[in-house]
Formats: C-alpha cells, sequence, structure tokens
C-alpha cells in the first residue's frame, strides 16, 4: 500500500471535517450567542465585531430611518422606540433605534439626503449631556471636529442630513432642555437640515408626554412631505417574538430567573461594576431615623469592600429596583398569565437591529418582576395601542376614549397615578388575554436604577456607602389610594428582614428580597456607584455654605463627616454653614446627635442653622433663615469665595432658594436685583454654586 504524504493527509482532513459539518448541521458550533454573556464587557465599552459606522449599520440592515437618543433614566430611549414604531407601522419607514454611545459621527458628512436622522436627547444635571451622548454631543458641538471628507463648520459639512429634533427637559432647572438646544444649533450651523420643530418637553410642568403627542404629528406631516411617505393605518407589528418553551424548566440552569447577565447567572460576580453590571452588596447596617409611626426615613450602609467600587464624597449610589409582588400579580392576572408565571420564555428581536432588554430564555414572572417598569406612568399613545385588544366592544370603546382625549385621560388615568394593569382593570375586569407580551415589553421600559445622594465621606469610610432615603408615597386627592414608590418600599422591606421580620410587607407590598435563586439572601442589594460633580473644594480652608432640607442633607452629612475628620488630623477647615429643616424636630430631625459631635471636631468653623416648618404659626424654611443670615452669608461669598450648594427639591425649594440669593446680593452689595441675578448666574458658571436636585 502506498504512503500517504502530508497533503494527502490535509486533503483527507478537510473531507472529514466537511461531511461532520453536513451531517451535524451545526449542532455542536452552531449555538445561538447569549448576548448578554458579557454584559459587564460591554459596559466597559467592547462592543467586538460591531460595527460603529452607522451608514454601513443601515445599509446592512436595509434602514432608511436611524433614531438616536440620549437617555440617562431610560424616558428618552421609551420616546425614541415609540417614535421609530410609528414612522414603521404608520408611514412604511425602515426603522431602528440607536443608542448615541454605540456609534461614532464622522461620516454624518456624507449621510444620504434620502434618508433621516432622529435625535431624542434628554438634558441632564446642570445643562450636561446624559452618560451616553457626551462623546457626540462634544463631537457636533466641538470647533475642530472632523467629519470624513474634512470639511470644517464653514464649508456645511452636513448639508445632505435631514433630521428631526426632540428634547426631554425640566423647567424647574435653569439649563432646561439646552441639549436638545444646543445639539440643533450645532447641526443647522453645519449645514443640516430639520424637518418640523425642535420639540421640548417639560417634565418639571407634568407636560412631557402631551408636549410629545402636540410636537409628533405635525412633525410626521412635514416628514410625509419631505419623503413622499404615505400614510396608512397603524397595524401592530410586533418588534419581539415570544416564544414559549415547554421543553424547558424554570429551575435549569441556563433560565435567567432575574440575573442581569451570565455571571450572575453562573453565580460569579464580575467587575467592573456599573451601569450595565451591578454589584450584589451587603447591607451591613440599617435604621429608622424618623420618630413617627405614619412616616419612614432609612439609614443604610452598604459595604463596597473587595468590589474595587470606589466612590468620592458627593457621588450617587445606585440601586436596582424590583418589582413589588402584589403588583407582579396584578400584572400578570390581568393578562390571564398567571398560570403561566413559571413558563420559560424566549424573547428575539424580528428585526436584526431590536435589542432585547433582557437576558433569555427567562420567565414572565421574572421579566415582569426584574426588568420591566410595570408601575411607570401610562402614555396615551399605549393606551390607544391597546384597544384592539380589549376584551370586548365596551372595553375597546373605552380605551378608545382614553387614547384620544387627553382631559378624560388626565382625569381617569394622570392624575389617579394609575400604572398599565390598574388602568386594564378598571375599564374591563376581564382577562386581556389577547394582548401580546411583546407590546408589553415594548411599551413598558426597562426598570431604571435609582439614584441617591451618598450620604458618607469617602475619606472617613472608603468600604462603606451611606444612603438617606424617604420612603416615598403618593397620597391621591380625593381617593384612598396612596402610590407607593417601588425602590424605597424595596428598601423598607430589606430594613424590616434585617431587624427579624421572616416575612416583611411594608405596606402590603411583597418583595422578592433574596432575589434570583436566594442570590441576596443574607440582606443584599444590587448596585453601582454614578461619579457626580457635586464636590467640596479641594481646599479644605475654604468656607462652604449648604442649604439640604429634609433628605436633601444627605449628601451634606457627607460633607461635614469630611471636614471634621480633616479638622480632628489637624487640618485646616473653612466656615462649614448648613441650613437644615424639617417639619418638628421632634420627629424627622436627620442626625441630630451626629451634628452634635462633628461640632465638637470642627468648633465654632461648624454653624448649623435650622428650620422647623412646622413649630411655629407660621411655616419656615430654610430660605427664610438665608435670608435672616444675609450679612454672614454675602460676607462669606463675596470675601472668601465661600462655595454655595443646594440639595433637594428642586421645583420648590431650589428654586425659592435661588432666588433669594439674588436677593441678598442684592441688598447687601447694594446693586439691582437684575444684577444679583447676573451674580448667581456668573457663581453657577464657575461652579461656585452647585445643585444636586430632583423633581
Amino acid at each position: 500500500m502506498a504512503q500517504l504524504d502530508t497533503l494527502d493527509l490535509v486533503v483527507l482532513a478537510i473531507l472529514l471535517a466537511g461531511t461532520i459539518a453536513y451531517f451535524t448541521k451545526g449542532t455542536y458550533w452552531g449555538i445561538p450567542k447569549d448576548p448578554y454573556a458579557g454584559s459587564y464587557a460591554l459596559a466597559n465599552g467592547h462592543k467586538a465585531g460591531k460595527t460603529r459606522n452607522i451608514l454601513e449599520k443601515m445599509d446592512e440592515s436595509e434602514k432608511n430611518c436611524v433614531v438616536f437618543y440620549g437617555s440617562q433614566t431610560g424616558t428618552a430611549e421609551d420616546y425614541a422606540s415609540r417614535l421609530a414604531k410609528e414612522g414603521s407601522s404608520r408611514f412604511g419607514l425602515k426603522t431602528m433605534v440607536a443608542d448615541l454611545e454605540d456609534y461614532d459621527f464622522d461620516k454624518l458628512d456624507i449621510f444620504p439626503a434620502d434618508k433621516v436622522a432622529f435625535f431624542v436627547l434628554a438634558t441632564y444635571g446642570e445643562g450636561e449631556p446624559t452618560d451616553n451622548a457626551v462623546d457626540f454631543y462634544e463631537f457636533v458641538t466641538g470647533q475642530d471636529s472632523s467629519f470624513s471628507n474634512g470639511g470644517g463648520v464653514e464649508d456645511k459639512p452636513l448639508e445632505s442630513l435631514n433630521f428631526v429634533a426632540f428634547g426631554l427637559g425640566n423647567n424647574t432647572y435653569e439649563h432646561y432642555n439646552s441639549m436638545v438646544r444646543r445639539v440643533n444649533d450645532a447641526l443647522l450651523r453645519l449645514g443640516a437640515s430639520r424637518i418640523g420643530k425642535a420639540g421640548e418637553g417639560d417634565d418639571g410642568a407634568g407636560t412631557m408626554e402631551e408636549d410629545f403627542l402636540a410636537w409628533k404629528e405635525p412633525m410626521w406631516t412635514e416628514l410625509s412631505e419631505k419623503m413622499g411617505l404615505e400614510e396608512r393605518d397603524a397595524v401592530y407589528e410586533p418588534i419581539f417574538g415570544i416564544t414559549e418553551r415547554d421543553d424547558m424548566s424554570a429551575d435549569g440552569d441556563e433560565v435567567y430567573l432575574g440575573e442581569p447577565n451570565k455571571n450572575h447567572l453562573e453565580g460569579s460576580q464580575k467587575g467592573p461594576y456599573n451601569s450595565h453590571n451591578p454589584y450584589i452588596a451587603p447591607i451591613i447596617e440599617s435604621r429608622e431615623t424618623f420618630t413617627v409611626k405614619d412616616r419612614n426615613c432609612l439609614h443604610m450602609e452598604i459595604s463596597v469592600k473587595g468590589s474595587n467600587l470606589t466612590y468620592e464624597t458627593g457621588d450617587h449610589i445606585a440601586i436596582w429596583p424590583t418589582n413589588a409582588g402584589r403588583e407582579v400579580d396584578r400584572f400578570l392576572n390581568v393578562l390571564g398569565l398567571s398560570k403561566k408565571r413559571h413558563t420559560v420564555i424566549n424573547v428575539k428581536g424580528l428585526d436584526p437591529t431590536a435589542r432585547v432588554p433582557f437576558p433569555t430564555p427567562t420567565t414572565y414572572d421574572a421579566a415582569i418582576r426584574y426588568h420591566m417598569e410595570i408601575c411607570g406612568p401610562v402614555s396615551r399613545q399605549f393606551i390607544a395601542s391597546l384597544a384592539s385588544f380589549a376584551p370586548s366592544d365596551s372595553a375597546k370603546a373605552e380605551m378608545a376614549k382614553l387614547g384620544s382625549d387627553k382631559d378624560y385621560f388626565s382625569e381617569k388615568v394622570s392624575q389617579q397615578y394609575l400604572n398599565i394593569a390598574q388602568v386594564l382593570e378598571q375599564v374591563d375586569h376581564k382577562e386581556w388575554t389577547e394582548v401580546p407580551f411583546s407590546i408589553m415589553i415594548e411599551e413598558t421600559k426597562k426598570i431604571q436604577p435609582r439614584y441617591y445622594s451618598i450620604s458618607s465621606s469617602s475619606l472617613v469610610q472608603k468600604d462603606k456607602i451611606s444612603i438617606t432615603a424617604v420612603v416615598e408615597e403618593i397620597r391621591v386627592p380625593g381617593s384612598d389610594s396612596i402610590v407607593k414608590g417601588v425602590t424605597t418600599n424595596y428598601l423598607l422591606a430589606l430594613k424590616q428582614k434585617q431587624h427579624g421580620d421572616p416575612h416583611p410587607d411594608p405596606h402590603g407590598l411583597t418583595y422578592a428580597i433574596s432575589g434570583p435563586r436566594n442570590k441576596y439572601d443574607g440582606i443584599h442589594v444590587p448596585v453601582h456607584v454614578r461619579h457626580s460633580n457635586f464636590k467640596l473644594p479641594s481646599d479644605p480652608s475654604k468656607p462652604v455654605i449648604m442649604v439640604g432640607p429634609g433628605s436633601g442633607v444627605a449628601p451634606f452629612r457627607g460633607f461635614v463627616q469630611e471636614r471634621a475628620a480633616q479638622a480632628k488630623a489637624g487640618g485646616k477647615v473653612g466656615q462649614t454653614i448648613l441650613f437644615y429643616g424639617c417639619r418638628r424636630s421632634t420627629e424627622d430631625y436627620l442626625y441630630k446627635d451626629e451634628w452634635e459631635t462633628f461640632k465638637q471636631d470642627l468648633g465654632d468653623s461648624f454653624t448649623l442653622i435650622t428650620a422647623f416648618s412646622r413649630e411655629a404659626a407660621k411655616k419656615v424654611y430654610v430660605q427664610h433663615r438665608l435670608e435672616e443670615n444675609a450679612v454672614l452669608v454675602n460676607k462669606l461669598l463675596e470675601e472668601q469665595k465661600a462655595n454655595f450648594y443646594v440639595c433637594g427639591d428642586a421645583a420648590n425649594m431650589a428654586r425659592e432658594v435661588n432666588t433669594k440669593l439674588a436677593k441678598i446680593i442684592s441688598e447687601q452689595r447694594g446693586v439691582s436685583l437684575e444684577k444679583g441675578e447676573d451674580v448667581v448666574k456668573a457663581m453657577r458658571s464657575s461652579n461656585q454654586y452647585q445643585e444636586d436636585v430632583w423633581s
């Protein structure tokens, strides 16, 4: 027999491999990749195999419309998804939704004129871009940005770009909707053409949804004329396909029961920990800080030791919540899914650009409990889209009316703070079994982490983060209904468990506090840290003035804790003035004993000025105390360039403090009120005046 040479062996090996491939049909290697397997890596900017060229992406997926979003809490992403969906179903556009941080923008100068780009942009903090929009914002507003054909601003490089813009803002903040305004101006300056008005939604006035609905109709009309689109009857076209897996059990190791990614599924935590990949942190201490029974404020100490999570004084901690059991049950019941709650499902994007918002395979229960914002506000557009799936003609008519009559919707839904399951319950008590689960995933946005100002100093306790959280509730006017905050009641349940309650049930809201597969047992909570610009001066001898009523005092506990430690260590610490307010000194006076301890360390450099609003015939607030101490405040600001800080409610307190400070400067310096307002604006611009506020 002739001897086989090397070439013969190679050919035989190839033939053998090809034969195996044909008969196995990829059984051994054609396994779909788990998109959440490397979430911790994706979160760090490593998106292997994905193009960052948006034109290439649109061409390969045959799209003519991209809806970009800049989102911090998920709301802008939700509006972007709604626009993409409507553009497809009503006008036949080939749409895709895109995260701004996933793409480069140097090729916008060759964006085809027969395509359109939407920009849905939230304004964050003090007029800043959201985290995922920073690179895009700096590129389009920068003076030295370089496009693919080399053109500068004067060359109008974006003449072929047609764009649509909508902004999400809050009029209680000074830089209202500044992101969409600046981006709009930059794109126009670069030669782009805007279609429709640059829309602005106002969360501060509570009109975000109606602002959006009023803006989009004339925009669609103008876009249709520009692109030659024809409107058609909108029919629901699912973005996601749902497959029930009868061959799989919820007990299976490969089934996600609330875990955010594959590392967590496999029982191992791996950093870096961030907004895509939480650290399951132990709560080492929790206590109640109020002395009244009808209100709660929690102080918690969360350990990040060994996680490589770091924070600086003034940063925020994100708590990843789960939905209350009562609301999960309501949602399942109203859709007729209660008997299927532990059925395993696969969720798959029916379009190559669709991003499934949570890992699968999972179960109905896990998706609803850990991933879907089922207790969030409901839009009229969502209600209208569900009308065709109503269980009766009367329910269909009622849903159509709610979806089309904004005043009726406001009275029946918005003013009652109803979530989607409550709306469906009230419209018809029958099960809404015809509602596709896919539409609920699409319309109830992904549940977002909630951010809390850290109330400790990283200098004093670098491995332990303190939070101070008032347990939220909204009493509905003219009703016995009380809306409970999702995350703060979750934290209250954890506190009750830590203090020995075997079945914590705050306000009738049960929580799966042990987490998926009991991975949070032992009182753990998923967290990550978000860095902030709300910071003490680098020189501790510089004076600081802090205004923080209620839980707005949280970051200032950290500030004072830090300066007390610096003074105790022999450092020179400047004047540290804290204006603090609450209802009564005997009920909700936060950290009363601690301020005394800090006073011992800081001596005369620490001054605490209190306002107890309900202890006198006339209510007194922190802004009144500020005015009473006008001479001291102005002297520190003018002569020693003290930093001025405000934390708390943006709509009322922060705005009042801003107004009072302008008045103080006007009167103390003998200048006009207008000049006083200009001084305050200059303080903001130079970071001498800093805010950490919420609406």
